[in-house]
């Protein structure tokens, strides 16, 4: 068996393994090296899981407003391990058919830990194999697509502890509910986490040291959303700094600092949420010099790094931390080492967070667009206004559009609501083809519909706005 190859992609999580189908596509000799598991966190302890988990909570919590719709039901109840075993099956289906892709495309999977050496070129790859001894890679080039981890402050016990303090990976596989919860962090893991909770009954407190939960979106959508978490129960501690956190013999307990006030809060279990940390250890980047950013890899536009021939892509790489990112990069990456890529790898990259209701957004907030120096045109349109979202009863959320005045330009979209992440997609390809509001104006929405509202929210941002 030949160790030379074209390409070697360190890592087989969503960007790792499309890379390496690209890579193959275009005629390249590829292989993947893999410590874990094909699919990597993302589709074996994230994204696909977590949605499994959050489908079984979004049911289990309808079932209890049957009334709203003129049914009923006796007897609701769940059976919690039914409810991570289908989790578990789903990203275990998920895995096997990856490694299909695998089989399909010719590309050689290495199962083992991989390390960067100087090579002739490119840096070789010496993989400790998971079967035993060793095996060295060489290719033209190689990619990084080592992702990352959950973020961990051991020193305040912002880490787990194997049984009452978790982070993503513990909180997806644990053998009873919580009846009581707090989760540090209002990012899109922590308040997936949470709603997920909340909707099987467990009493869930959500802590957040900036002064607004979800603080990546725009401030507008994050107050609708707040207001929505807690007509569910949800609770918000937010502008509240976490000094410790602790285990107890029969729970947590979690001192934080509020406006110069200290409060204890005591629960069964604790979330950390708090971030992420790029894989960049063990791999030999320090040795071979590779620049290092507040633990991301350093790239270029194709995501090249100051060593020639290797490459890093997807969340090692740098924010936003997102699978579609990943894969995007990825393939734009293997298609520049090709010689076929467009002249830079710049694209909207939609955000999505799967609560109970959703939040999407896709480019500027109104905050950054003024910020930047632009004359922005806002619109607004509620779902509660919207035919389709009476009739479904997803009446709760907003949809808000920001326009460059001066071009037309629709320069961000932002969401809250039922199925927006499967809405956003509309304004994200609108924003990759240059539409301005001209052409969103001109377009025809079904009715009924609930993307209604994305055209009224554009109508209103030019004065137009039918239906409000």
């Amino acid at each position: 068996m030949s160790d030379a190859f074209d390409v070697v992609v360190i890592g087989a999580g969503p960007g790792g393994y499309v890379t390496a189908i690209r890579a193959s596509q275009l005629g390249l000799k590829t292989a993947v090296v893999e410590r874990e598991a094909l699919g990597g966190v993302c589709l074996n302890w994230g994204c696909i899981p977590t949605k499994a988990l959050l489908k079984s909570g979004e049911v289990y919590e309808q079932l209890g407003h049957l009334g709203d719709y003129g049914l009923s039901v006796e007897g609701r109840a769940y059976d919690f391990t039914k409810v991570i075993e289908r989790s578990r099956g789903v990203a275990k289906q998920l895995s096997a058919g990856v490694a299909f892709l695998m089989k399909k495309h010719k590309i050689e999977v290495v199962d083992g830990a991989a390390k960067l050496e100087k090579g002739q070129g490119a840096p070789s790859v010496a993989v400790s194999l998971k079967a035993g001894g060793t095996r060295t890679l060489t290719a033209k080039s190689v990619i990084l697509a080592t992702g990352a981890r959950a973020k961990v402050i051991p020193a305040i016990g912002l880490a787990p502890d194997g049984d009452r303090i978790w982070t993503y990976r513990e909180a997806m596989v644990p053998k009873t509910a919580p009846k009581s919860l707090l989760v540090v962090g209002s990012g899109a893991i922590g308040i997936e986490f949470a709603s997920f909770y909340r909707a099987l009954g467990s009493e869930v407190t959500v802590i957040e040291a900036l002064p607004r939960i979800l603080p990546v979106e725009d401030a507008e959508i994050s107050d609708v959303a707040l207001k929505a978490y807690k007509k569910r129960g949800l609770k918000f501690h937010v502008g509240a700094k976490v000094t410790k956190l602790a285990a107890t013999k029969t729970g947590v307990t979690l001192t934080l600092e509020t406006d110069g006030k200290t409060e204890t809060l005591e629960a069964e279990r604790a979330i950390v949420a708090v971030g992420i940390d790029g894989n960049v250890e063990d791999l030999g980047l320090e040795a071979l010099g590779v620049k290092i950013d507040r633990g991301h890899v350093v790239t270029g536009a194709h995501g090249e790094t100051n060593v020639p021939g290797l490459y890093a892509i997807g969340d090692v790489a740098g924010p936003p931390w997102l699978a579609h990112k990943a894969s995007h990069e990825g393939v734009h990456c293997v298609e520049h080492i090709a010689g076929v890529a467009g002249p830079d790898i710049a694209a909207p990259i939609p955000g999505c967070t799967y609560a109970t209701p959703q939040v999407a957004s896709v480019g500027l907030t109104e905050a950054q667009a003024k910020d930047a120096g632009l004359t922005v045109k806002v619109g607004r349109f509620p779902f509660r206004v919207n035919g389709k979202a009476i009739a479904a009863g997803e009446t709760e959320g907003l949809v808000k559009t920001v326009f460059d005045a001066a071009t037309g330009a629709l320069i961000g979209a932002h969401m809250v609501g039922g199925e927006v992440t499967e809405m956003i997609q509309g304004f994200a390809l609108a924003m990759t083809l240059e539409a301005t509001e001209a052409e969103l104006m001109a377009t025809v929405f079904p009715h009924p519909t609930m993307s209604e509202a994305m055209h009224e929210a554009v109508l209103d941002a030019f004065g137009k706005v039918l239906h409000l």
